[in-house]
């Protein structure tokens, strides 16, 4: 049986950063690490071959060459898998579907054979003995939260490393924290499901005999859930990656309160954790209270965020503005919040209701759910009636994004975060980077608009805080990339 494992491409997103990855040679930001996962659970006789749409055309060879389509797919990738589903069928595949696409929209598929919904590690094995057996169905959808020690090792063989800028691997599942307009609980629980750190080093140890060594991207929903086994876990992660002199630089998603325990942030300073994305979300207290994030109320962001940089791992920022509590005001008020609180990397998105959420229950209740959820909340669509009007809040958000992309502002918010980050972070310089600075000389530095604000950036680095240098390149290209995905988002 051959098997061909297909990831459909994702529009230029404010994550994809496809606009600036020929500054490192790369061809997308991260590998599927679903499919990676679940090709070792099939069976060892078959063989196996993976096409990221991302990173190659899937030909009518490749679909010929298989017995067996295997899709799996976000939300934001809905129109891409429509179109692999139809091409598949067409030459008279058999198309296996999963991943959050599927559990949420499955009539959007009415040609795909099977549907493997939910964890594929409680459910996947009984479709295939099924299937080896001519007798499965069209729905397995998975009703237990698999223990993460049943997780295989990825399937690193399948990849061509030199194709992407991180690699991806997962420590936990589940969040303690439950958003109203999160998906995290009703994919994968409010308790965090942890592998044990002796398993976690086996993998990182599998990724490094693979031959990678450069960034890593910890998945995880929120990887501080679980913070006792987390302290028990980093100590080992930071000896393991001393041993082999820092081969990794993690970055990672986690809640605010670990700004509260300087040991954890030492912790994870010390295995060489250089980025951590954060839900602000809000400056309203009032929008806060209203979704459920309350781990986020009466927190003082500025410090937080200053104590956490201050530790060498650079604060990534979502924010959303439609909560129902939100006035006209607030697109103001998240534009001074942002710039106030130094995050450079802001992700600004208009609020959606995701299929499941406790939002999208309420919403549809209240008769307020529309047509034109796309996955992708930074791409001006609302899927819902907002209370300040559709009109105002799309033409509000395209004000703020406008603002905080601009390159004055932009600029202001690295100088900001340049003068509270202490860099900490571990590990060579790869050639890749010294490309993409050179590139950054020219593309930024002689013919971009902020030129001038590019070359005072870079003279007051080399001066103040040359260690930071790394993180400021990087910065400035990143801002190429925002500029443009926000002006098309205006334009849109």
């Amino acid at each position: 049986m051959k098997a061909l494992l297909v990831y459909p491409s994702y529009p230029d997103t404010f994550w994809s950063f496809k606009s600036v990855l020929s500054f490192v040679s790369k061809k997308a930001a991260f590998p599927p690490l679903g499919l990676l996962t679940i090709a070792p659970i099939l069976p060892a006789a078959w063989e196996k071959r993976l096409v990221d749409m991302n990173v190659s055309s899937l030909s009518d060879a490749d679909l010929e060459w298989a017995d067996l389509v295997m899709v799996s797919a976000m939300i934001v990738q809905v129109p891409n898998a429509q179109e692999v589903v139809r091409r598949a069928k067409r030459l008279g595949k058999t198309v296996i579907a999963g991943g959050p696409a599927f559990k949420a929209q499955r009539e959007l598929f009415p040609k795909v054979d099977h549907f493997i919904v939910g964890e594929a590690e409680a459910i996947l094995p009984t479709f295939l003995d099924d299937f080896v057996r001519g007798m499965a169905g069209p729905l397995y959808e998975a009703t237990e939260r698999p223990d993460l020690e049943s997780t295989p090792l990825p399937a690193w063989e399948l990849l061509n490393f030199k194709d992407y800028v991180s690699m991806v691997v997962q420590y936990s599942r589940g969040c303690p924290f439950n958003c109203e307009f999160c998906d995290i609980v009703a994919m994968n629980g409010r308790r965090p499901r942890v592998k044990k750190s002796d398993t976690m080093l086996g993998e990182l140890q599998s990724l490094y005999d693979a031959g990678w060594k450069d960034s890593v991207f910890i998945v995880d929903d929120n990887f501080i859930g679980n913070i006792a086994h987390v302290k028990g876990f980093l100590p080992k992660l930071a000896a393991w990656q001393k041993q082999r002199n820092y081969p990794f630089r993690f970055m990672t998603e986690a809640s605010v309160n670990m700004a509260h325990d300087t040991e954890l942030m030492r912790m994870m300073s010390s295995a060489n954790f250089h980025k951590v994305f954060i839900g602000i979300e809000s400056p309203s207290m009032e929008s806060l209270e209203e979704c459920g994030k309350k781990q986020n109320v009466n927190i003082e962001f500025g410090s937080a965020v200053r104590d956490i940089q201050k530790h060498g791992m650079q604060v990534m920022g979502g924010f959303i503005v439609g909560f129902d509590s939100d006035t006209p005001s607030i697109f103001e008020q998240q534009a001074n919040f942002i710039k106030d609180i130094g995050v450079v990397t802001a992700m600004v998105g208009v609020l959606n209701a995701l299929p499941q959420t406790r939002l999208w229950h309420r919403l549809q209740s209240e008769g307020r759910l529309v047509d034109g959820l796309s996955g992708e909340n930074t791409d001006a669509c609302v899927n819902f009636k907002p209370s300040m009007g559709r009109e105002t809040l799309l033409e509000g958000y395209k004000r703020l994004l406008g603002l905080l992309y601009s390159p004055k502002e932009y600029y202001e918010r690295i100088n900001r975060f340049l003068d509270s980050y202490n860099p900490t972070s571990r590990g060579r310089i790869v050639w890749s980077d010294i490309k993409a600075f050179v590139k950054s000389l020219w593309s930024i530095g002689a013919v971009s608009k902020a030129r001038f604000s590019y070359w005072r950036i870079l003279i007051k680095t080399i001066f103040t805080k040359p260690k930071a240098l790394p993180a400021v390149v990087e910065l400035t290209i990143l801002g190429l990339h925002f500029e443009r995905v926000s002006q098309r988002v205006i334009g849109a």
